[in-house]
């Protein structure tokens, strides 16, 4: 087994991207290699692993490994659950657990990786592992549970080698990983180690969004950049996509545009405020309508350094003005100018979407609102013409009585549709599926009329 350790010295990274970079340099022999896969622990690995398949120009998925938490100590890790149902249990500490906890921790976790599949994957499984070289990659290794647990699982997968990597580590803990990996890369073992967070001025929790948000920016760095095996050129040849920048007053919006083969209609994406093109839940309805043979247009409604200006992300005249220019640009595409246009809109997005489609006029054939603040476009509230859908959490109490009272105001075909049990972000299992099968439903309905 090989061991590479470059440094004992404390070091402090600015970020888990600069520790992801970092760690890329260490692992260039890598670079270009057949049947690389990158697994990420999630969430804090995700950032870290992204610049590594940058870099290495590889694949990038995830593991999903839960911590099974100590009773009444949720922050120490009794053992670990993997996605293929893999358990590793501390010696020491099990025997401090009763059998009855074990048993309700680990079906806890276990509805937990399955919701984090729904969220990261789309529901998708794990790729094939077997036969490949996967580098296994975290921001950090404390106690180590997660990580041996999930070396375990992929070991009893058939892989053909596995490389454990990572910035941080204690010194105390690589003899173990020394037997368990093919080859063991860790940038620092610090002595005395307190914790992974000690070595990152910025190590603020990473979330859901944020993962799928990198899965996704990895996905189109390596279909666009590197090349793709050929049953993804076969099924995405059914398929027109493309990254595209759209000009819009004096910049220029980056967007991917896919268009299935005998597309009804187009939906284009209005995201909300915060988030951007990448936004897991508009890619997963957007996966979802491409199925149902609708185009689909996800762009960001504001330049990265624009969106660094908190007050842009609630400039509604300004997120409106950005979406018609973007569907004035659909109108005079070749492969889009001759289809009907819809709206799938999110949070403030759905304020921009109503003022857009209002100015718009019968050119705009149906909008869908997920989780939408209506309340702000307020004033043309009365005067929308197009068949609208207001989807909104059960549990998401204050947006659905401001979506309640923007009803009152409205005098199109206006419906409103309640998926108990979710909240705002739509987060729980089957939640956001729901949307994405009404969002269907409505476009089917209107938007292929």
């Amino acid at each position: 087994m090989e061991y590479t350790k470059f440094a004992y010295k404390r070091k402090i990274f600015k970020d888990r991207e600069e520790a992801g970079i970092e760690l890329a340099e260490k692992l260039s022999k890598y670079k270009g290699k057949e049947s690389i896969l990158i697994l990420a622990l999630p969430r804090g690995g995700v950032p870290v692993a992204f610049e590594v398949a940058k870099s290495l120009g590889a694949h990038l998925d995830v593991f999903i490994t839960k911590k099974l938490r100590f009773p009444e100590q949720p922050e120490l890790a009794v053992g670990a659950l993997a996605e293929n149902g893999e358990v590793f249990l501390n010696k020491e500490l099990k025997d401090y657990c009763p059998e009855e906890y074990l048993e309700e921790e680990i079906s806890y976790q276990r509805e937990e990786i399955k919701r984090r599949q729904v969220v990261y994957r789309g529901g998708k499984e794990l790729p094939s592992v077997s036969g490949k070289t996967i580098i296994l990659i975290d921001d950090g290794i404390a106690t180590g549970a997660t990580m041996i647990a999930t070396i375990r699982a992929l070991k009893a997968s058939d892989v053909k080698e596995l490389i454990v990597a990572v910035p941080v580590a204690p010194s105390e803990v690589i003899k173990e990983f020394s037997k368990l990996a093919d080859e063991l890369v860790v940038l620092y073992t610090p002595y005395p180690f307190f914790a992974v967070g000690a070595h990152y001025s910025d190590f603020s929790q990473v979330s859901d969004e944020e993962v799928r948000e990198y899965l996704e920016k990895a996905k189109i760095i390596y279909e666009q950049h590197y090349k793709m095996d050929s049953e993804e050129r076969n099924k995405s040849s059914k398929e027109s996509q493309s990254l595209v920048h759209i000009p819009a007053d004096s910049v220029r919006l980056d967007g991917e545009l896919h268009i299935p083969q005998g597309a009804k209609g187009i939906v284009i994406f209005v995201h909300g405020s915060g988030s951007s093109r990448f936004s897991p839940r508009n890619i997963l309805v957007a996966q979802v309508l491409r199925s149902a043979t609708f185009g689909t247009l996800l762009f960001d409604l504001l330049t990265r350094e624009e969106d660094m200006d908190y007050e842009n992300r609630f400039d509604i005249p300004l997120l409106a003005r950005r979406l018609i220019a973007v569907t004035k640009w659909v109108r005079t595409q070749e492969q889009t100018k001759a289809l009907q246009i819809g709206y799938f809109a999110a949070s403030t997005g759905a304020a921009a979407a109503l003022i857009a489609a209002v100015e718009q006029g019968k050119d705009i054939k149906a909008i869908v609102s997920r989780g939408g603040r209506p309340d702000l476009a307020m004033e043309v509230l009365g005067s929308v013409n197009v068949p609208t859908l207001f989807i909104v959490g059960g549990n998401d109490n204050v947006v659905l009585k401001l979506n309640r009272d923007a009803m009152m105001r409205m005098r199109t075909k206006i419906e409103l549709k309640v998926v108990q049990g979710a909240t705002h972000l739509f987060e729980e299992p089957g939640a956001l599926e729901e949307v994405a099968r009404l969002a269907v439903e409505w476009f089917t309905k209107y938007l292929c009329k």
